[in-house]
């Protein structure tokens, strides 16, 4: 049988005083079999999922069809994720999320109406993320998960809070996954459905590996046999035993369900069907069934409907009818540089986050600008732009530095992105990509923004103040610099720090605290000084151009030689570097 994935050595980082979360571990899971990763809460199964997925530093490898992770050129194809609830966008609709994975991973659009069909979400494809029950998540989740027809199959707790006929669905899934061939691997802390839905259970203790068996072993040597009986006299037959049990001096354990039913540990179906007959006790079922791992086992676990039938062997599973599943990609797209642009662009347009950000923009700066007319002493280029001298950026350069910002999220957030290098988050085709939307978008809202306020300004105050200024160009430029730059800088911060608050706190610390250093720096005592830089850089580029080209380089000159278009520059020419080292950085590793 072929050895899919191989787990190696698998060891976090030590946590401060505490031993390390996962402590050398290392096992298999095979093609055509469904393995279940089996512990306590605070074992260490998630951790182990996430250092096989390269989703955590720590030490130890994992092979998938023998080969590493980080060596496989297009991840989301081998392996399909579920690692906690869906985490897209709350806004965004059901469908929305499985088109932009389709345009992150290069499959078919086509193929999101296709799995949203085999989990039943057809019907809901058009509702928000936010509005979906658990049920309905952890279907969605198995989408994503499956959207790139992929071999292997990694699910940390798929069935958890489902009812048991939504976990039956769900491990049904997995079952006809793995009798098409595929690889599945999921993690649970109920050992009856270990028992029940797998073939190979791993269990860790204390993030150490303490057993590696078949089901049928696992069944015989970590569970609990018992003793099932439905009896219209419980009450009675179960003073019966304890009474037998006591006088022979053995240690029995009845335990009564709701209604009729006894199961009782430490006897046989043939020393329980002796006493009822010897005492005349009417039985209507008796049978051995497999039970839980001892007494700490969870009385809810224990209430089951569904376990307490006893566990459903894999074989069983295996015979009954499987639930479909989604048809195999037959063409894979060819590697495009519109890939990238395609699954940006869906993602900005797949919530309302970026048009309330250019709506709130645009009236802010309309009632800016009307308020700053009305009390005078404003230019009419900081007025057209309603930036006061009050404030370190106008609203248009803050709104496009937040929608820069906010660029970078999802591909953190959804492990199916994350665990795709060859897409997400470190391809240079990405940033090319999210740098393009957000000069887009940037710009639109720029032009946007001075439309409104010339507007307002002449429904209020008529033609005064809305003459275009003679140095149009240059503050034109200047503006359309301005607001791309905070743009970029909000992207490059937020990619960087993986983090939407950094890219809008490197956006206001250019006005704020780098225009002030830079200031200081060149106005400093020194035996040499800067000052006429701007004025002789002027000189040296203003030759005579075709086309008249030197009014265009004046204009550039001129953005770059003021202090926020200087600092700003500095300011994504440090980013950038970051970002470039941290993508080289996570290309060694």
């Amino acid at each position: 049988m072929l050895r899919v994935i191989q787990a190696i050595g698998l060891t976090s980082n030590p946590r401060k005083e505490l031993p390390p979360a996962v402590d050398d571990v290392s096992f298999e899971a095979r093609a055509g079999h469904v393995t279940a990763v089996l512990g306590v809460p605070g074992a260490g199964k998630t951790t182990a999922l996430k250092l096989m997925l390269e989703l955590q530093q720590g030490r130890g490898i994992t092979y998938f069809r023998g080969r590493p992770l980080h060596r496989i050129a297009h991840p989301s194809r081998e392996v399909g994720v579920l690692l906690g609830e869906v985490p897209g966008h709350p806004a965004r609709t059901v469908r929305g999320q499985l088109r932009m994975l389709c345009a992150a991973t290069g499959v078919p659009v086509g193929r999101a109406d296709e799995v949203l069909d085999v989990v039943g979400l057809v019907s809901l494809r058009d509702e928000r993320l936010g509005t979906l029950s658990r049920g309905m998540d952890r279907r969605l989740g198995l989408a994503c998960a499956l959207l790139s027809d992929p071999h292997t199959l990694v699910l940390d707790a798929p069935a958890e809070g489902l009812s048991a006929g939504e976990g039956r669905w769900m491990h049904g899934m997995l079952r006809a996954h793995a009798a098409q061939g595929g690889t599945v691997l999921f993690t649970t802390d109920d050992p009856k459905e270990a028992a029940r839905t797998s073939d190979r259970v791993v269990t860790l203790e204390e993030g150490r590996l303490v057993a590696d068996q078949e089901v049928a072993e696992f069944a015989r040597t970590r569970l609990r046999p018992r003793v099932a009986v439905r009896s219209p006299h419980a009450v009675r037959l179960s003073a019966l035993l304890a009474k037998e049990a006591r006088t022979a001096q053995r240690s029995i354990e009845v335990v009564r369900e709701d209604g009729n039913r006894l199961l009782v540990y430490g006897s046989t179906c043939a020393d329980v069907g002796e006493t009822a007959f010897r005492h005349g006790v009417l039985v209507h079922q008796l049978a051995d069934e497999t039970g839980d791992m001892g007494p700490a086992a969870s009385p809810s676990a224990e209430g089951d409907a569904h376990a307490a039938e006893g566990p459903r062997p894999a074989e069983t599973l295996a015979s009954t009818t499987l639930p479909p599943l989604p048809p195999p990609i037959a063409v894979r797209q060819a590697p495009s540089p519109l890939r990238p642009l395609r699954y940006e662009l869906r993602r900005a347009a797949g919530v309302g986050t970026g048009y309330l950000t250019a709506a709130a923009v645009l009236v802010t700066s309309a009632l800016l600008s009307v308020l700053l007319a009305r009390i005078g002493h404003t230019p009419q280029p900081r007025l057209l732009a309603a930036w006061p001298r009050e404030f370190p950026l106008p609203p248009a350069a803050l709104g496009a530095g937040l929608l820069g910002a906010i660029a970078f999220g999802d591909e953190f957030r959804h492990p199916a992105l994350a665990a795709d290098r060859g897409t997400v988050p470190r391809r240079m085709g990405l940033l090319a990509a999210k740098l393009l939307v957000a000069s887009a978008t940037a710009l639109t809202l720029a032009f946007l923004t001075v439309g409104c306020d010339l507007e307002m300004l002449y429904l209020v105050y008529g033609r005064e103040l809305t003459d275009v200024p003679a140095d149009w160009l240059a503050l034109s430029a200047s503006w359309i610099g301005l607001v791309v730059g905070c743009a970029w800088a909000g992207v490059l911060a937020a990619g960087t720090f993986r983090s939407t608050t950094a890219g809008l706190a490197a956006v206001v610390a250019v006005p704020v605290l780098v225009v002030p250093l830079v200031q200081k720096t060149l106005e400093g005592p020194s035996v040499r000084t800067a000052a006429g830089f701007p004025l002789r850089l002027r000189e040296l580029v203003l030759m005579q151009w075709p086309f008249g080209g030197e009014r265009y380089l004046a204009a550039v000159v001129r953005v770059i030689a003021q202090p926020v278009g200087g600092a700003l520059m500095l300011s994504l020419t440090a980013l950038l570097c970051a970002y470039l080292l941290t993508t080289l950085r996570s290309r060694v590793r």
